[in-house]
């Protein structure tokens, strides 16, 4: 039987994934961004990667349908539903500490890429490095000259995007911890997501 598990705000969680399990990532309400990564369970230095992701599909924003793809270029997880607006960044690396000063903090501020490993090491693992992450719900809206800028999510609450895990894989999660800039909605306030581990 499956169960929601939570990723409690401005922290980090990982789960390991069955090939052919579904991971339902839910915006709870409505204006969390959550950082995904993926990781090939038993050889970690493969992992889901934007970068070969967007060359071969030719898109920046995945959809429906998508593989999305490891940096050896195999499918490692397929976008199976979407209920939100279907938003979601490949372009921006996870926030770290050094990022948060650049935005003017003196001391430290939690961030995703720590959240990263530490949801990792709760099951008793350790990634090789922080790749970028594929960033639901997050909306980066560009224009024509390139042009990128940080909006609010478009999502509602409840709104889940389902993954299909096409390897036994390790997914980890942050709840992205941001409250300077609004990507987590006009309060900046970051909220707990949650996820379950299906049976397809």
């Amino acid at each position: 039987m499956s169960q929601i598990q939570t990723i409690p705000a401005r922290r980090g969680k990982a789960a390991f994934v069955a090939a052919g399990q579904g991971v339902k990532v839910i915006n709870t309400h409505g204006e969390q961004v959550v950082d995904t990564w993926a990781f090939r369970a038993g050889h970690m230095v493969e992992f889901m990667s934007m970068e070969h992701t967007r060359p071969t599909l030719q898109r920046i924003m995945p959809r429906v349908g998508d593989p999305l793809y490891t940096n050896k270029r195999r499918p490692i997880m397929t976008i199976v539903e979407d209920t939100s607006p279907g938003i979601h960044d490949t372009l921006m690396a996870a926030c770290d500490n050094e990022r948060f000063g650049l935005l003017g903090c003196t001391e430290y501020h939690d961030n995703c890429t720590d959240n990263l490993y530490a949801g990792m090491r709760e099951i008793g693992l350790t990634p090789p490095e922080c790749p970028s992450p594929l960033n639901l719900f997050m909306n980066i809206p560009w224009d024509t000259d390139g042009h990128l800028s940080w909006g609010e999510p478009q999502t509602k609450p409840g709104d889940y995007i389902l993954l299909k895990a096409e390897m036994d894989l390790i997914v980890a999660f942050s709840a992205c911890p941001q409250d300077i800039l609004p990507i987590n909605g006009k309060t900046g306030n970051p909220t707990e997501a949650h996820f379950e581990i299906l049976d397809l």
